[in-house]
């Protein structure tokens, strides 16, 4: 595919909700949750200064991650690129500029959470080098009872 249109990619602002919502919200594999609320990306941004990403091109918000640490480890959330704005490395450049970030702070391994039914993330995942972890399995705990937090 062509390089098309020079994309940029630059922190994630606040302001970038409503877009980032947006194109989640139409990606296949992607599921948007309370936790994807404005108010809980404010806290994410807060927490995690600089660290989450988009991609700003001609149409907008074409592509983002949001990337946070715990002090120990670096995590990896919604990395979404634009159906037509795939295939030029966009995604590899947010998860670069993220990994870059998150080594800066003194963070060598991160982790990703795939649905197991997106296989097209999973294969996107595998050709960056990522390993599927079959010796863990995530449990969670949700404090309010709700079912999607």
């Amino acid at each position: 595919m062509p390089p098309g249109p020079m994309v940029q990619v630059r922190p994630m602002a606040i302001s970038d909700h409503a877009a980032v919502l947006e194109l989640l919200s139409g990606t296949p594999g992607v599921t948007l949750r309370a936790a994807d609320s404005l108010e809980a990306t404010v806290r994410y941004l807060e927490r995690n200064p600089g660290l989450s990403l988009v991609a700003v091109g001609e149409a907008g918000v074409v592509g983002c991650v949001l990337c946070g640490h715990d002090g120990r480890r670096g995590y990896l959330q919604h990395l979404v690129v634009a159906p037509d704005y795939r295939g030029r490395g966009i995604g590899r450049r947010l998860v670069g500029r993220c990994l870059g970030a998150l080594a800066a702070l003194g963070i060598q391994k991160s982790h990703v959470d795939v649905l197991v039914t997106n296989t097209g993330a999973q294969a996107f995942w595998a050709k960056l080098g990522w390993q599927k972890r079959d010796d863990i399995h995530r449990f969670s705990f949700i404090s309010s009872g709700g079912p999607d937090a």
